[in-house]
């Protein structure tokens, strides 16, 4: 089979593809011939060589895939092969062939075809768990995602809204805060022309937003906090401007009694993942099955075009997500 590899750590340049061995699954796994991968931001991070795989996981990128079940580890039952699913990798993506646990594989949406399905995992098992078992939005509450038109933001979205929430976004131009909009959102602000914090005040009678979730970090980090209501929580899931901050003043953290927490994915126990496999199961797939959730798909890309796929991901001018093919 053919997989994608980096050659050392640095930018796009260092991608290659080469011949390997399709892998085996082990108890609990299952075989899956990769139709799609999805392509997302921590796979940069990776190849820059600051996000390594877990112990135990293939060096191979790549954290979320679509395709066809072809092989089964002992002891898995619930599944057979020619079963078409989707599925949370811990690494390996970006491949023919890819091994993936059984309880991390979900039936592929009805209404999606296997390329759109690779775009649906990582980001629905990240917003899903932080949006709304972190940060407990409720319906009825003012939510702010940053990054509205990216994978995580244009799930988020969508979610959001499905379940109540008043939905706030920020994105980096008109054309991005339309696609924000047209998603469900109730205000989209364009950061480099808006205060986002003036803007939840102003629109929420200064009240600000119950739940914020943040992948900038930085300079926003002390923002986030002056645009959160009482009671608000922050939930943090990157740190693109970077995780250290001077200067942070906590005293709003303790007046407005806020929480600010946050989380990865990739290293959690199995077990950690596969409930919020099972959460999926109950609470999102009914929307994706019906077509009330999708993921938006801007680019796809062949495999061995893993370098371009990677070079758009870091210049973010997409709007969703990008995917990797296989042509099987």
């Amino acid at each position: 089979m053919r997989e994608v590899f980096f050659e050392g750590a640095g930018g796009p340049e260092v991608i290659r593809l080469r011949q390997a061995e399709i892998p085996a699954p082990a108890a609990g796994q299952v075989l899956v011939e990769v139709v799609a991968a999805g392509v997302n931001r921590p796979d940069c991070i990776q190849r820059a060589g600051l996000y390594p795989p877990p112990p135990g996981e293939s060096q191979i990128p790549g954290l979320e895939i679509a395709g066809r079940i072809v092989a089964l580890g002992e002891g898995v039952e619930t599944l057979r092969p020619g079963d078409e699913v989707c599925a949370l990798v811990g690494s390996g993506g970006y491949a023919d062939y890819c091994v993936a646990e059984a309880a991390l594989c979900l039936t592929k949406p009805a209404p999606l075809s296997l390329i759109e399905a690779a775009g649906v995992p990582e980001t629905f098992f990240t917003v899903y768990d932080n949006v709304f078992t972190r940060g407990a939005l409720r319906p009825g509450e003012i939510f702010l995602v940053h990054g509205g038109s990216s994978g995580i933001g244009s799930t988020a979205i969508q979610l959001a809204k499905h379940f109540g929430a008043r939905v706030f976004a920020t994105a980096g131009s008109p054309e991005k805060c339309d696609f924000c909009l047209g998603l469900g959102a109730d205000v989209a602000i364009n950061y480099r022309d808006e205060d986002f914090v003036a803007v939840v005040k102003e629109k929420t009678g200064k009240k600000g937003a119950n739940v914020i979730l943040d992948m900038v970090g930085g300079p926003y980090l002390q923002r986030n906090v002056q645009a959160l209501a009482p009671d608000g929580r922050l939930v943090q899931i990157a740190f693109l401007q970077g995780s250290k901050v001077k200067d942070f003043d906590f005293m709003s953290v303790m007046l407005k009694r806020l929480t600010l927490t946050g989380s990865t994915l990739r290293s959690r126990p199995l077990a950690a993942k596969a409930a919020i496999a099972s959460a999926l199961r109950e609470k999102v797939w009914p929307l994706l099955d019906s077509g009330a959730a999708a993921p938006r798909l801007h680019a796809t890309f062949p495999l061995d075009q893993a370098r371009q796929a990677h070079e758009l991901m870091e210049s973010s001018a997409h709007l969703g997500k990008i995917v990797l093919t296989t042509g099987r």
